[in-house]
């Protein structure tokens, strides 16, 4: 990117969104898929009264799962409502053959028969919502499936139950399958999963250094496998990260779905990029922000919900940053000015600090960066390592001022002080 402040901005963007999303402390167990073809309710004459709604509903979900793991089109058509709208019917079918291209180790539904509304259906003789998830698994990716929740409706035409409409529930979750073909690149690591050749192939090809870049940190005690979306719209990047970001200032983010940090098991990681900004990124810059998002996949089974904001967003900026040839006054032109007109810090970034928006985020983000850079430098990465395992572990400030100077042998207050001179003579 031309100019150190535009390149740093385009960082500060996806800085504004990297941290991990949609996280419950949960460790689901894993039923066995269901295999083989199984026939849809109603299609061999079976009666409602001798099917209770719950069996003739499960019986079409595994109908319908086993034909996208068959690649059996004519099944899964026959899962779909003939009566819906037109336009339902193709997008469905557009699902399905999308869904060809995408490896998958599980693909199921998990029917909750004890919740439902009964919405309105024209014609319909009965009509259900319950609750529905999909639960599927990536190829070279996911070393356990995830279970995102669906807004399936349920009409009952004579016999035989169908997919009605799918979009019931506020929220309803929607995969890259469900806006467009997918094109998808396999790497060592991984997989790219996007809509457009040459981005997805952009980003593979540094998908396996950049994961090598972040062991090289971390350490290998984790999955070493990353699978990266690449969204062709910004409603389709609401759809994959949830309403929880503002989507239109990020140029990427990690998410998980579900963490258990006692157990270690992450379902669902994922490393989500902005298409209105990824494209424009350099390589370099590129480079960075996979680094960073990657950073926070890696170290997720490690890190609770509301740890302190300064070490997760910090050492995700180091890795991103180290060896990038990037300059530390490139890296940080908000804190080289803040510097000269304030003076060095005074306090760790606040964890709203990181919320906001313009200047103040990036400072925030430069002087996180800065303080680990430091440490690394004084300590060595495998103690900054041992820093964040400690600090992340915890969401209790004095749990986190004790980990500092157990690591450091320094209270926070002497470390800010010796970093804020450090920083004074790095930037005078």
């Amino acid at each position: 990117m031309p100019g150190s402040g535009k390149f740093r901005g385009w960082l500060a963007a996806g800085a504004a969104g990297v941290v991990l999303a949609g996280v419950t402390a949960i460790s689901l167990p894993s039923p066995e898929s269901p295999t083989g073809s199984v026939r849809i309710a109603g299609q061999a004459g079976l009666g409602v009264s001798e099917q209770p709604p719950e069996v003739a509903v499960r019986g079409l979900l595994e109908q319908r799962a086993a034909a996208v793991r068959a690649g059996d089109e004519a099944a899964f058509a026959a899962t779909v409502d003939p009566k819906a709208p037109h336009d339902f019917q193709r997008r469905q079918l557009e699902l399905f053959r999308n869904l060809a291209t995408v490896p998958v180790t599980e693909w199921a539904y998990e029917l909750d028969a004890t919740t439902g509304d009964r919405p309105v259906v024209p014609e319909a003789d009965e009509t259900w919502a319950p609750r529905v998830e999909l639960r599927y698994a990536l190829a070279d990716v996911d070393s356990v499936p995830t279970q995102r929740p669906l807004g399936y409706v349920f009409a009952r035409r004579g016999g035989s139950w169908y997919v009605a409409a799918d979009d019931a529930k506020p929220g309803a979750w929607r995969g890259p399958w469900d806006f467009g073909p997918c094109q998808v690149k396999r790497t060592a690591t991984g997989l790219v999963i996007g809509h457009q050749r040459e981005p997805v192939e952009r980003v593979a090809r540094q998908l396996d250094a950049a994961v090598a870049d972040v062991t090289e940190v971390w350490g290998p005690n984790w999955s070493q496998r990353v699978g990266v979306l690449l969204p062709e719209s910004q409603e389709e990047l609401r759809a994959l990260v949830g309403p929880e970001f503002a989507v239109d200032g990020i140029a990427a983010v990690a998410v998980a779905d579900r963490v258990n940090t006692t157990t270690r098991r992450v379902e669902g990681p994922r490393v989500v990029l902005n298409p209105k900004t990824a494209n424009q990124l350099s390589d370099i810059a590129l480079r960075v922000v996979l680094r960073h998002e990657i950073t926070h996949i890696a170290a997720r089974a490690d890190t609770v919900d509301g740890a302190p904001m300064w070490m997760l967003e910090g050492f995700a900026d180091y890795v991103g940053y180290r060896n990038s040839g990037v300059a530390p006054k490139d890296i940080a032109p908000d804190l080289v000015r803040h510097l000269r007109e304030a003076g060095p810090p005074a306090k760790l970034p606040a964890d709203g600090d990181f919320h906001q928006a313009g200047r103040r985020l990036d400072l925030a983000y430069q002087q996180s960066w800065s303080l680990v850079h430091y440490l690394a430098e004084r300590l060595g990465e495998p103690r900054v390592v041992e820093l964040y395992r400690r600090v992340a572990a915890t969401n209790d400030e004095a749990a986190a001022d004790q980990a500092v100077r157990d690591v450091t042998g320094q209270t926070t207050q002497q470390l800010i002080a010796d970093w804020g001179t450090q920083l004074s003579r790095t930037f005078r």
